[in-house]
């Protein structure tokens, strides 16, 4: 199974400036299990130290919010695109 993740280019130092990465996991939660487990510098960036995702990040499954789906149960599926999205601040 592969499920393809955009990451964001705020973040993308973390992921040898990679754009895109593929995983395997079976919900969101895990996804980001693995992806913090292969590329340690997210670890912070998209979750706390709790595991809930920062308040200024936003995660999509194929266009989706998962705040409308299982939040980090949401299942994923062969296929699925998942992006993760932070916030944008700043302006006047």
């Amino acid at each position: 199974m592969a499920v393809t993740v955009y990451i964001p280019t705020p973040f993308r130092r973390a992921t040898n400036n990679r754009d895109r990465l593929e995983a395997s996991a079976k919900t969101v939660g895990g996804l980001l299990d693995e992806l913090e487990g292969a590329y340690t510098g997210l670890k912070g960036l998209v979750r706390t130290e709790d595991g809930e995702v920062h308040h200024h990040v936003n995660i999509f499954v194929n266009s989706e919010a998962i705040d409308s789906l299982e939040g980090l149960a949401t299942p994923l599926k062969d296929g699925d695109e998942v992006a993760i999205i932070p916030a944008l601040a700043g302006g006047r």
